[in-house]
């Protein structure tokens, strides 16, 4: 009885406050269609819905009669095709459809349910909903029971938001020590996205960049509700009804994730120089090709290299903060540095920077900017942020700045502290520009940040961009990729990281990073193992920390640990066909490559907090271990029959399984079904030529697997320029049969042969085998061609006699 109690007075509290605001009134005059656009004027304002495809319209209200200017970073796309309607205007309400939805707008007061074309119940509001509180607008909706939600951008702290409230505004949290402010899980918010998908099958995106507040049945536990401190009420509602069709269409919105250059999805290795904070004079030129040559000669893959902040002066102004482009005076030969890391196969080298310019010794870059007004203004005096609004000062800041390292061998930045505008920094107590405008640009200054090199560098080196940032918001997918953040080397943090990757991807942000180990302290030799296995499971492979000298150096956490290491960092790049695959789907569709059980199994409510499980791409189940000492996990396998990566064993879905888990073993879980490519070993990209492709085949029933191909480099892919081999498997009672097609499409794969490699689950052992009809014979002890198959590990083997150049079908009784 108390809790109703406190429900009702709750529910009191709320519609007081909903009723204090201004509604926007009822349905007045006006109805105009224009193309997919329908216009209608209110008692207090005016409203309109617009049509950008049979399943997703936004929907507008303002209250004074003007709608903003589009603007082109949380969005990419206004322009639709036209989209057949029908508006009937009746008594007390219009009536609006599509070929997918029902929109009933009730006139008085004004207020907008939705259907789907069977007249099924999506979203509906209240009788006072949409409203307005000094600037504050927003709405409230009903919230139906069995209602789930999810998105939300890069949360750590839950998957499903159904009775939560939370607030969206960058930045990693406030106050100190770190215990309870900057690493308070519940508070970080590197790259909230206004975003959320229902499990209704709907989802709703707010266009409005100041910062918002969800309450998702928190304070009613009849209702949600968001708003945003002030700006246009502006949202688009995205009809599914799966997850998958509602996050292609939301990043169709605001834009998919770019292909990164293949080498890309290889190890991303950081390094403060030898010397973070408090030991720059340790930094040097030297250490970090020591570094780049240590990697080799240990046979650890890697591509990428990075220089955090020690690689250059710290101004006088604005000290850590802000990036002087000036080297310190302990880097010798820059230029020798970067031609060495490159003649050891790396292929890209960057450096970190952060968004403020400021002077050093020689260099006066804050002075010059300030002069010809190339900085945001602060409290009406020129300030230090380079003004990434302006594209005058935009194109100053790369010719004056990032080119000075560019010319040496620089290809791409990690554009750091975005959130420091108009916010406290990490290294000051500045605050940057303060004031309304610094509010509504706060949460897209990361984005016009990272579009900047991303576009200029893609230019320079003649390929595919890439840049790294820590913050984001809505769009922030395009410019490309997010790491998690600078949490610590403590296993409190190892799960909620992995929460942040898979809340961040249904959000549409799907090329995501985290520091293996973590960022900041020693890490337990354990944690950094797990951690390291996760990471090599994740959309891109990053190691970096500044736990000075060790930096999360594989090699700093012992034998074991190293080994560990280099085991599943080879195990990825084996695995770089099928990655790479699984990018250009998220490309395609915005299907991010680590995914969320929930993804896929909206109707089973055993997923909905799950937050340390994922696929992997189409196939792969990776169910990290979080918990110190554990050599068992249990597992929650959905719907389908499931096969163990390692051994093949095999497990019925929609149930929890115990599994064994030993310190060097993540464990894997494959659909039944799953084909997996796979290229030959290699420590660095293009190390070898891929002329064999082996298919981990796991049978059963009908399956297949479309592997996409392209020149891994330019961006022809975006004009169709690419391959797809369609693979298919089909397990009958007496005979398996696998069909890989000739490649189809623009263009043209490099000559390869394939290798099966079967886990043969079946009682009996294969007897004969034929490549397009012709009997292939069983090897012998020395023989060097024909099948191959293992009693103990039922595993068989063989290498196709044919290539890519024609269709291939394999025949196994």
């Amino acid at each position: 009885m108390l809790n109703r109690i406190w429900a009702f007075a709750f529910s009191l509290i709320f519609t007081w406050s909903i009723a204090e605001a201004q509604t926007i009134g009822n349905y007045q005059s006006g109805f105009k269609k224009n193309r997919n656009t329908i216009s209608f004027l209110t008692t207090n304002g005016a409203v309109k819905l617009e049509f950008c495809s049979p399943d997703m319209f936004r929907f507008r209200s303002s209250w004074n009669g003007k709608f903003e200017e589009n603007e082109g970073l949380m969005v990419a796309n206004y322009n639709w095709a036209d989209v057949t309607y029908q508006v009937e205007d009746k008594k007390d309400h219009f009536m609006i459809r599509s070929s997918k939805l029902v929109i009933r707008l009730n006139k008085s007061p004004f207020k907008i349910d939705v259907f789907d074309i069977k007249g099924k119940l999506l979203c509906a509001e209240n009788s006072v909903s949409i409203a307005k509180e000094n600037t504050a607008v927003g709405v409230t909706k009903k919230l139906q029971a069995d209602e789930h939600f999810f998105g939300f951008g890069e949360r750590m702290d839950f998957m499903d938001r159904r009775f939560k409230k939370v607030t969206l505004n960058v930045g990693r949290g406030k106050g100190l020590p770190h215990a309870i402010g900057a690493y308070n899980i519940l508070e970080a918010n590197y790259c909230p996205v206004p975003f959320f998908m229902s499990t209704k099958g709907y989802g709703i995106f707010l266009h409005n960049s100041f910062a918002t507040t969800w309450d998702m049945g928190s304070s009613n536990k009849d209702q949600y509700s968001f708003k945003a401190a002030d700006g246009e009420l502006d949202y688009y509602f995205i009809y599914g009804p799966a997850f998958p069709a509602i996050l292609d269409q939301y990043t169709a919105v605001t834009g998919k994730s770019p292909m990164l250059p293949q080498f890309a999805l290889g190890l991303h290795a950081g390094t403060y120089s030898g010397g973070t904070w408090g030991h720059e004079e340790k930094t040097s030129d030297a250490y970090v090709v020591e570094l780049a040559r240590k990697y080799r000669e240990l046979g650890i893959p890697v591509d990428l290299l990075w220089l955090d902040s020690t690689w250059r002066l710290f101004g006088a102004i604005g000290g850590k903060g802000a990036t002087s482009f000036e080297w310190r005076e302990t880097f010798k030969d820059p230029k020798g540095m970067f031609d060495s890391i490159y003649a050891m196969n790396y292929k890209m080298v960057g450096l970190h920077l952060r968004p403020r310019f400021d002077n050093a010794k020689k260099l006066n870059l804050l002075d010059q900017a300030r002069e010809k007004g190339y900085t945001y203004p602060e409290n009406g005096k020129p300030g230090e942020f380079v003004n990434f609004f302006d594209e005058k000062a935009t194109q100053w800041w790369w010719e004056n700045g990032v080119m000075r390292v560019a010319k040496l061998g620089a290809k791409f930045l990690k554009t750091d502290e975005g959130s420091a505008f108009g916010a406290l920094a990490n290294e000051s107590e500045k605050v940057g520009p303060t004031g309304k405008e610094a509010e509504k640009l706060h949460n897209v200054f990361p984005i016009a940040y990272a579009k900047a090199p991303f576009l200029e560098f893609e230019k320079l080196n003649g390929f595919r961009g890439l840049n790294q940032t820590r913050e984001g918001y809505a769009g922030i997918q395009r410019y490309p990729y997010i790491f998690a953040g600078d949490w610590p080397s403590e296993w409190q943090y190892f799960a909620p990281v992995i929460k942040a990757g898979l809340n961040v991807g249904v959000s549409g942000v799907g090329l995501w990073a985290h520091c293996m180990g973590g960022f900041e302290h020693v890490a337990d030799p354990e944690l950094y193992m797990r951690w390291v296995q996760f990471g090599m499971f994740s959309p891109v492979a990053l190691v970096f920390g500044m736990d000075h000298p060790g930096y999360k150096e594989p090699w700093a956490y012992g034998e074991q640990a190293l080994n560990n290491f280099k085991k599943y960092d080879l195990l990825r790049y084996r695995l770089f066909p099928y990655i790479y695959t699984s990018m250009h789907q998220q490309y395609e569709n915005g299907i991010p490559m680590m995914r969320a059980l929930v993804l896929n199994h909206q109707d089973d409510e055993n997923v909905y907090e799950i937050g340390d499980q994922y696929m992997f791409g189409d196939n792969i189940m990776v169910a990290p271990v979080t918990t110190k000492g554990a050599i068992t996990r249990s597992v929650y396998l959905p719907k389908g029959t499931w096969f163990n990566y390692y051994t093949a064993e095999k497990y019925e879905g929609r149930q929890y399984h115990h599994v064994v888990a030993p310190m060097d073993t993540i464990p894997l879980f494959v659909k039944a079904g799953s084909i997996i490519p796979m290229q030959p070993e290699m420590i660095y990209s293009g190390q070898k030529k891929v002329d064999l492709i082996t298919l981990d085949v796991f049978p059963y029933g009908e399956s297949k697997f479309d592997l996409y191909e392209d020149d891994n480099l330019s961006s022809a892919y975006k004009t169709g320029d690419f391959a797809i081999t369609r693979i298919t498997s089909s397990l009958k009672a007496d005979e398996l049969v696998i069909q890989i097609a000739k490649p189809t499409g623009k263009f043209t794969p490099t000559v390869h042969q394939y290798e099966l490699q079967i886990h043969w689950a079946q009682e009996n052992p294969p007897r004969m085998l034929r490549e397009n009809d012709k009997r292939i014979a069983q090897a012998g002890d020395s023989d060097a061609t024909g099948w191959r198959y293992d009693q103990k590990s039922k595993i068989l083997r063989v290498k196709s006699n044919a290539n890519n150049q024609s269709d291939i079908t394999f025949k196994i009784n």
